[in-house]
């Protein structure tokens, strides 16, 4: 297959364009190099010095640009995802969050609408289209918040509640990609992605959480290391997903896109890779024998006590369930972060 990945110097980009070129596939990536660490990530792709990869420094925000490129490359499948990931940046800046999210996304479709109409178009939308969940109960216990009503997790019926600029723009772009498949046929899916990580992922303090504890618990290695803050009381749940189970949801519904064609999927870790950020804090200090220490903030605004995902409808439709354990994926995390 000829793929097209937007974005495709982030976290989930590089590891999917990695993984496809290994595999013999044609691989496009663009990408505005924006994103702290992007670079390095297409220093590595081009380090594989494969003639099937091809890089290209753009922007999804270019409506005419986008569209040339889809236009002369007919790829088979666009997993689209560029995007603006921070909560903080959102509330700070929305007009960009928007732009880059709805508007980068809307121009992915139309181009595909115009000039490729038979090309799957794979979207990485979130679970912050669900907003902050206060509808649904949460019981607190000692380490970690619980969904006592939904002991596998939420699945793709839960109500639409956007909550943040960032949740706003994810849930105009997801429902951009459902409707251009209602209304002209496209071959579009849609993933609600729960929390993602693994190596590759260049976290900072608002994106990527467990990549960026990870970074704390080296900086406690360290004598006179200072505490660090977390927002909320370190209760809150999310289910974590590994980088080699990810790549693999967006293989696998591309290969099975008569099944997937049109469909949302809730994607994560699952309840049994749940973490809360005490329980991860626990976790690291066992694995790196060290003391972490963190004070706390206020709450972040519209933030979710619990999200884990039900990955229930994926396993049916394409055969696909998580296969690395929570444990197992922050010790390869750690050890990825402590060679960087």
């Amino acid at each position: 297959m000829n793929w097209l990945i937007t974005g495709g110097c982030g976290f989930v980009g590089s590891n999917l364009a990695y993984s496809l070129l290994q595999e013999g596939e044609e691989v496009t990536v663009l990408d505005n190099l924006s994103r702290h660490g992007s670079e390095k990530n297409l220093a590595w792709l081009q380090g594989m010095n494969n003639r099937k990869f091809k890089y290209i420094q753009g922007d999804t925000r270019n409506a005419e640009g986008i569209a040339e490129i889809i236009k002369n490359l007919q790829p088979n499948a666009i997993a689209q995802l560029a995007g603006q990931v921070a909560m903080t940046t959102s509330i700070e800046n929305p007009r960009l969050d928007y732009e880059v999210n709805s508007g980068g996304t809307f121009n992915v479709l139309d181009g595909v609408r115009r000039f490729s109409p038979k090309t799957i178009v794979l979207f990485s939308s979130s679970n912050k289209v669900y907003g902050s969940l206060s509808q649904i109960r949460v019981e607190e216990k000692e380490t970690r918040y619980v969904l006592p009503d939904f002991p596998n997790g939420l699945d793709e019926n839960t109500a639409l509640q956007a909550h943040s600029p960032y949740g706003c723009s994810k849930l105009s772009a997801d429902q951009y990609v459902q409707d251009f498949h209602r209304m002209y046929g496209l071959n579009t899916v849609v993933f609600r992605h729960s929390s993602m990580y693994g190596g590759r992922q260049f976290a900072t303090f608002d994106q990527g959480w467990v990549g960026w504890f990870c970074q704390k618990t080296i900086e406690a290695e360290k004598a006179g290391a200072q505490p660090f803050s977390i927002n909320g009381n370190g209760k809150q749940v999310r289910d974590v997903l590994y980088t080699d189970d990810l790549i693999e949801v967006y293989k696998l519904a591309a290969a099975n896109i008569s099944k997937t064609t049109g469909k949302v999927y809730n994607i994560g870790g699952g309840m049994e890779n749940s973490l809360s950020l005490l329980e991860l804090f626990a976790m690291l200090e066992e694995m790196d024998h060290v003391h972490l220490s963190f004070y706390q903030l206020d709450w972040r605004a519209g933030d979710q006590k619990v999200f884990v995902a039900d990955n229930t409808l994926a396993t049916h439709d394409f055969g696909w369930q998580p296969r690395v354990d929570k444990f197992t994926g922050v010790q390869k995390t750690l050890a990825w972060c402590k060679g960087i």
